[in-house]
């Protein structure tokens, strides 16, 4: 039997995937704003088999290209944004073994607050739930939060660390047989068992007891995206999936052998923390049909859409410069948002200073050459997935979809069968739980915690 793959599809709940242009495409459907069209994508997943579909979200539409949401809006260039519980619970109730994953800041939300919804989530969906642990990135966040503008970036990830301490130590406030509901003897709990946190930090304060009790995983799973230097010490620390982006293969090999060292350095177990890379597929009973659905994709994308989605995610106004002006020092050094886009186009360009087209190419934003794109036979794409497995790049894959649902349902229908044909995809759910599903343990309490620290009082 071949590498377990883990396989996760990468949604939006918004009018388009995470390719802007999807929405243009003639087979997606429009019908975004009603529950039946997550529901549509989740039954097919699990009809696949994959491990968990997970939101990725911003607390803001891209409104930094020229200090306006006008071009954002006219093109639809991922306007529309959903609060994710709901979706979640929606989608949940129509699937029995399908992960489901959402995006929460540690930047703008307490957390108390996060720990609650993840953990009453757990449980409604029987132990189902993943935390996409973001920091957010941009201004336009920050002032729709009630904040002038945005933490720099290494204090958030330092404040992020803190705001991990006390949720999970939240979750691992309760004992696992803490409930005793003996109604003989009138006792609910052993209060022995339920833990006060008390924590008083440098961003946080919160008493607790917490109001929910342990979840069927433990605690739900924490995915993180953390690439730049401080963004990969707290992946490293805190996540057990690693969402990534690699340009190819070789650099993925590379990625990956670094990450697992700096995750076994930290402390934890390698084997226990799954990486995987998005990636687009397009499939085609043929290589000429695959080849066509190709050029359609393509062909829908705009320049404005990438413009759009650098100025949101660098917090810059990329309408600022010309194509060949060249960032300045400062400007590079200013860059608020993520780092590690900011990084790989420095790497690749081999420019100190890079320019606006270097950004615009190498980073592929608005495009499907921002991911690593399988297509072709359903023979060819599982050969490619293969190779990246089999040749430690990867633990399995995230998925993103060049239109809604056909990408999806395309990848059940043709290349998933092809995988478990081969014995490198599971043909079915392994357990109830997503930790399970994972092939990851039940969460131990307090079992992130470096030897010697505290647990809640």
């Amino acid at each position: 039997m071949a590498k377990d793959m883990a396989l996760v599809a990468f949604l939006q709940a918004q009018n388009c995937s995470n390719y802007p242009g999807s929405w243009r495409h003639p087979a997606t459907m429009q019908d975004y704003l009603s529950p039946e069209y997550y529901q549509r994508i989740a039954r097919t997943l699990e009809a696949g088999k994959f491990h968990m579909a997970f939101f990725d979200d911003r607390l803001a539409m891209p409104d930094i290209l020229g200090n306006h949401h006008a071009e954002a809006v006219r093109n639809g260039i991922r306007v529309v944004k959903l609060d994710l519980v709901s979706i979640l619970t929606a989608m949940g109730l129509a699937t029995k073994q399908l992960g489901l994953g959402a995006t929460y800041s540690t930047t703008y939300y307490e957390p108390f607050h996060v720990a609650r919804v993840f953990a009453t989530l757990d449980h409604m969906l029987g132990g189902r739930v993943a935390w996409n642990v973001v920091t957010s990135l941009n201004d336009s966040e920050a002032l729709n939060m009630g904040a002038e503008e945005h933490l720099e970036h290494d204090l958030r990830y330092d404040r992020a660390d803190e705001f991990m301490e006390v949720v999970l130590s939240h979750w691992d406030s309760w004992g696992d047989d803490a409930i005793i509901q003996d109604r003989a003897s009138g006792l609910f709990a052993d209060p022995a068992k339920v833990s006060r946190l008390g924590h008083k930090g440098r961003w946080f304060q919160s008493r607790g007891p917490f109001t929910v009790p342990r979840t069927p995983q433990g605690r739900p799973v924490l995915i993180q995206a953390g690439q730049s230097g401080r963004g990969r010490s707290f992946a490293s620390q805190w996540g057990d999936l690693i969402f990534v982006i690699y340009p190819n293969l070789k650099a993925g090999q590379k990625v990956y052998r670094e990450f697992k060292d700096q995750v076994a350095t930290s402390g934890r177990d390698p084997a226990k923390v799954r990486v995987c890379p998005a990636v687009y597929c397009i499939v085609g009973e043929s290589e000429a049909a695959a080849a066509e659905k190709k050029a359609l994709i393509e062909s829908l994308a705009k320049p404005v859409d990438g413009l759009a989605l650098l100025s949101e995610v660098l917090n810059y106004d990329f309408g600022r410069k010309g194509l060949d002006e060249a960032f300045t020092d400062e400007e590079l050094a200013g860059i608020k948002g993520l780092h590690a886009i900011r990084d790989r186009v420095v790497a690749a360009s081999g420019k100190k200073n890079p320019t606006l087209r270097d950004f615009v190419e190498i980073s592929g934003r608005g495009t499907i050459r921002e991911f690593p794109c399988f297509t072709g036979t359903p023979s060819r794409i599982a050969d490619a997935m293969q190779e990246w497995i089999e040749g430690e790049a990867c633990d399995g894959f995230v998925l993103a979809a060049t239109h809604m649902p056909g990408a999806y349902e395309d990848f059940v229908r043709l290349v998933i069968p092809e995988l478990q044909r081969r014995g490198a995809f599971r043909k079915d759910y392994t357990g109830t739980t997503l930790r399970e599903n994972l092939g990851l343990p039940r969460a131990a309490p307090f079992d992130w915690r470096p030897a010697g620290r505290m647990a809640a009082e």
